[in-house]
């Protein structure tokens, strides 16, 4: 018996020196190996953001600012800059060692905070004692170029990824790229002589020239630039065959494409040295038979209505001018995820073919009170009231921004000089296209005001548009594996089927006060149907069936006011029957399973060990 305690007590040591010796080992061998068990793989990068760690020229380095100790009593702020940090984790080692990572608690008053400050990070206040929030990530390279997150929103976590990747290959790869433009629209400064006075560049050309190389193209050369990174059309009008066949081509080799389109570009103003041209100012643009080959219908000759976007209010109500406000907006791309307002003017629309091969997105559209309409009605318009007439909603929404992606085959034909490199289809990535349906949505008079300041001039946005068209093209200006990151699913996990217990109840609550409503306007009107009936002498006096008819209201009112209770009591007991059955699920059923599984085995391993031994034969061994 002792023997079998010494060689008990001897087991357990040696199972303990290994398990230690397997853990150590394994903490070194598997270092990075992870599996990623969670619903929506929140632990696992995309293929995109992998390429681009994988493939960075510059090493950067990452400060991840958050204050711990102003955070404590902010669980879920806390919770959130968990998963900052784990994405952080995943990024570093996916990097070769290219991209390092400093965690910083920038305390009050100190250095760190500073340091915050310098790299433009920016602090929340938590309280009324004047304590402050940093959480935040700022980035730097060998060249000392920096960026910043200054804050980072827990709504925003979808795009998480995408902001960080996109942050981390612009310092990792710092040569600026380029914007070829083509553009029919005077959108540069210069002489304007309809005023008879310099004009100055919109807004956001002189955005889209602080951020990147601007390479304007003559769309009678015939042909495109080799070096540009993204072709924007701004008003492609009367385009020829040469040009169309450039575009495509370069579509097609996996080029990306941003074209604003217009069926009634106002800021087109004609040949400003004929005055019946300035009197017939808008026109149409198009890029014809390759926005079929592409998948899309695209109507040159027809603008959009929409009664509920429309600016103004009742009769004065401008249906041709749209303010699409966020409800509008795509929330899943991030070249129109947050926007609040963006403005449209004579926009047109686009659509899917049915049956085509390409994927279509929306990320502007129209609200549900809209309808088509000619564009020639917006020609010599003087009183907006006029769209009005003849005007019917279809109940549906129209595309006014959409993207456009996956294969294609050629509209057009090689050309004679160039047969050699002629793709018949597109390559194995497909093709990325943003198409905008309006160009008027890029001039300054439909989102900024321009105000003197002591001989310059100050510029504030009253809407979107800019971020618009800066996002669309810093998007496309990523490389492929910057536009392939699928946007994060958030780690908060909602309780579904409380919402949905809470959506079922509020609905019967309200279908309930809509029929106390219903009742009380009832009741209302006879009162005032037997009081009409009366004489004028009578006016004061309450008839006896007035008074059983007050009665009969009063009693129905305590009956559904009863009602009301206790639909509120049956959403509160729904709700609480199902964390009941929860806590019994976690409390009880889990572990009296593993206590049952484990109780299963200690009884079958010690009947394993009870079983008697077959006696020993000696004759066996040795016989011979």
């Amino acid at each position: 018996m002792q023997k079998k305690s010494i060689f008990s007590l001897g087991s357990i040591a040696l199972l303990l020196v290994l398990f230690v010796a397997i853990s150590i080992l394994s903490a070194n061998l598997l270092k990075g190996f992870r599996f990623d068990l969670t619903e929506n793989r929140l632990f696992t990068l995309s293929a995109g953001t992998e390429r681009i760690l994988e493939n960075l020229q510059e090493p950067v380095t990452l400060y991840f600012y958050f204050s711990q100790d102003v955070s404590r009593d902010i669980p879920q702020v806390r919770s959130y800059a968990k998963r900052v940090d784990e994405l952080i984790d995943e990024f570093v080692n996916h990097s070769n060692g290219k991209l390092t990572a400093q965690r910083v608690d920038p305390a009050p008053f100190s250095e760190e905070e500073d340091q915050a400050a310098a790299f433009g990070l920016q602090a929340a206040p938590v309280n009324n004692s004047g304590d402050t929030l940093y959480l935040g990530i700022a980035a730097s390279n060998s060249l000392d170029d920096v960026q910043a997150m200054p804050f980072l929103q827990p709504s925003k976590e979808k795009f998480l990824e995408y902001d960080l990747a996109k942050m981390i290959s612009s310092l990792g790869n710092p040569e600026k790229q380029t914007l070829g433009l083509l553009s029919s629209l005077s959108m540069e400064a210069g002489y304007d002589p309809a005023t008879q006075s310099m004009s100055e560049a919109w807004v956001v050309r002189d955005q889209l020239s602080q951020l990147f190389n601007i390479e304007t193209i003559n769309a009678r050369s015939g042909e495109l630039p080799e070096d540009v990174d993204v072709l924007l059309l701004v008003h492609p009008k009367d385009l020829d065959e040469s040009m169309l066949y450039q575009i495509e081509q370069f579509v097609l080799a996996g080029g990306h494409l941003i074209a604003y389109l217009d069926p009634f570009a106002e800021s087109d103003r004609g040949d400003p040295n004929d005055p019946m041209a300035q009197m017939q100012a808008g026109s149409s643009s198009s890029l014809g038979s390759l926005l079929q080959g592409w998948g899309v219908n695209y109507d040159p000759t027809r603008v959009l209505g929409d009664l509920q976007y429309g600016v103004g209010t009742g009769r004065t109500r401008h249906i041709g001018i749209l303010s699409v406000p966020g409800e509008g907006m795509n929330d899943e791309d991030i070249v129109s995820a947050d926007l609040e307002l963006v403005n449209f003017s004579s926009t047109g629309w686009f659509e899917a073919v049915e049956g085509a091969a390409t994927q279509f997105e929306t990320l502007v559209q129209s609200s549900e009170n809209a309808a088509p309409m000619d564009s020639s009605r917006l020609r010599f318009l003087t009183n907006p009231a006029e769209l009005m007439n003849g005007f019917n909603p279809t109940g549906d929404r129209y595309a006014l921004v959409a993207r456009v992606s996956g294969p294609v085959e050629a509209t057009m034909a090689a050309g004679e000089d160039s047969p050699d490199s002629h793709l018949a289809a597109s390559v194995e990535s497909g093709i990325n296209v943003l198409l905008f349906a309006d160009t008027d949505l890029l001039t300054d008079r439909l989102w900024v005001q321009r105000q003197p300041f002591f001989g310059q001039s100050l510029v504030s946005s009253f809407a979107d548009n800019g971020t618009l068209a800066i996002n669309a093209v810093d998007n496309m200006l990523g490389n492929r594996d910057l536009i392939s990151i699928r946007t994060r699913a958030t780690s908060a996990r909602p309780f579904d089927r409380v919402d949905e217990i809470r959506v079922a109840a509020e609905r019967s609550f309200r279908a309930t006060e809509e029929r106390l409503q219903m009742e009380l306007e009832e009741t209302d009107r006879k009162l005032t149907e037997l009081q009409a009936a009366k004489g004028e002498s009578e006016l004061l006096v309450i008839s006896d069936e007035q008074q059983a008819e007050i009665q009969r209201f009063m009693e129905r009112r305590l009956e559904i006011r009863r009602e009301l209770r206790q639909v509120q009591h049956d959403l509160q007991r729904d709700i609480d029957r199902l964390d009941t059955q929860l806590k019994v699920l976690n409390i009880i059923v889990v572990p009296a399973i593993v206590m049952i599984v484990a109780l299963v085995y200690a009884v079958r391993r010690r009947r394993r060990q009870d079983r008697p031994r077959p006696p020993y034969q000696s004759g066996e061994v040795g016989a011979s």
